[in-house]
């Protein structure tokens, strides 16, 4: 019963709710203007180990992207090609998978994971997990952080803000977005310090999209940031920071990708997806202020 709501009912729920939900309003951040001249392609399936994935960084060569499962699935990080051909794993056990939802790479080739997963808003373990591959084995560090204006474990079901399935990494810092489970919608913006220890995140922002937040992508010249949600692309230009909500920004409807859940950048102009049903998609896209990328 599971596999039919998931593989069956819960894409036309996706295409519905895009149709439905349409471009988010105007609530002081100025408007989103339709992004026009883009294309969905639809690519390969992932191998069987992570059909589940659930976010995505990109590897060391072109046409390589990591992975990992939802929660409960193994500790471990996949490499796997744009074919579906599983490439390479990095194993992490012992550490548990309670909920990861995201996961992020530095300049160093440290890999975040975000296991900050919270359907319920009851967690009181929210961490980040930072990962330095290395010949002996993995180093991992835990980041662990709470969110300030949460104070009812869990809060009331409008208050349900403090979900969270979005990340990425910029000078220094971890920029999270929020998956507000609550009637409106309307995504956080958050930062903690990408170094181990204990924190209390900073809230920068917040904006209705009208949607849930699933994943967030860094163009790879630090000039825009991609959030996805259920059937829909949100395009943010200028680098993270208290003011990225208030820069130009585009949407568009992707009513045919499912759940998509990861989310990252091939180049200046593409982004590929993945759904927890393991499908790859790339999406490609006109944008006169992208400098070419290699």
């Amino acid at each position: 019963m599971l596999y039919l709501v998931r593989d069956h009912l819960f894409p036309v729920l996706v295409f519905l709710h895009a149709l439905l939900a349409g471009r988010p309003p105007n609530d002081g951040h100025g408007r989103f203007a339709r992004q026009r001249h883009y294309r969905v392609a639809r690519l390969a399936r992932l191998p069987a180990p992570i059909r589940e994935s659930s976010g995505l960084a990109r590897g060391d060569s072109a046409g390589l992207v990591w992975t990992h499962g939802d929660g409960g699935t193994p500790a471990t990080l996949y490499l796997a090609s744009l074919a579906g051909r599983l490439c390479g794993v990095l194993p992490l056990a012992p550490l548990a998978n309670h909920d990861w939802e995201e996961l992020a790479r530095d300049p160093a080739g440290r890999f975040y994971i975000g296991d900050f997963g919270n359907n319920r808003n009851d967690r009181r373990d929210l961490a980040i997990y930072r990962i330095t591959p290395g010949a002996g084995g993995a180093r991992v560090d835990t980041i662990a952080f709470r969110y300030p204006d949460q104070t009812a474990f869990p809060p009331p079901p409008a208050r349900r803000h403090f979900d969270c399935e979005a990340m990425v990494f910029y000078n220094d810092t971890l920029h999270l977005f929020t998956k507000d489970r609550s009637r409106m919608h309307r995504t956080r913006y958050y930062t903690v310090p990408a170094r181990p220890g204990r924190y209390v995140a900073v809230l920068r922002d917040s904006l209705r999209l009208r949607t849930l937040v699933t994943g967030a992508a860094l163009r790879p010249d630090g000039r825009q940031v991609a959030l996805l949600g259920y059937g829909g692309l949100f395009l943010f230009d200028g680098p993270p920071g208290s003011r990225l909500f208030q820069q130009a920004k585009a949407y568009r409807r992707l009513p045919t990708t499912g759940q998509a859940e990861g989310v990252v950048y091939l180049k200046n102009n593409a982004l590929l997806f993945s759904n927890e049903r393991g499908r790859l998609f790339r999406v490609t896209y006109r944008d006169k202020t992208a400098p070419a990328a290699h």
